[in-house]
């Protein structure tokens, strides 16, 4: 399974545990493991609150795709 999101590496850059992430959202700790993980994945609303949680942008808490350039 490919990786989709960027959270646990986040959450050491910002010295956070995937615990107070839980505690913050109101989420299971197993929940929140599976998404740092990348065994499952959070919703859209909750990604937005993860990111002002932490103070970062949105795109920094997803993998980005590779730009293929048709010419």
């Amino acid at each position: 399974m490919e990786d989709l999101n960027r959270l646990k590496i986040v959450l050491v850059e910002k010295k956070k545990t995937s615990k107070w992430l839980a505690e913050e959202l109101g989420k299971n700790p197993s929940t929140v493991s599976k998404w740092c993980t990348n065994v499952s994945q959070p919703d859209l609303q909750t990604l937005h609150n993860i990111a002002t949680l932490l103070n970062v942008d949105v795109r920094m808490l997803i993998v980005p795709n590779e730009i293929i350039i048709c010419q």
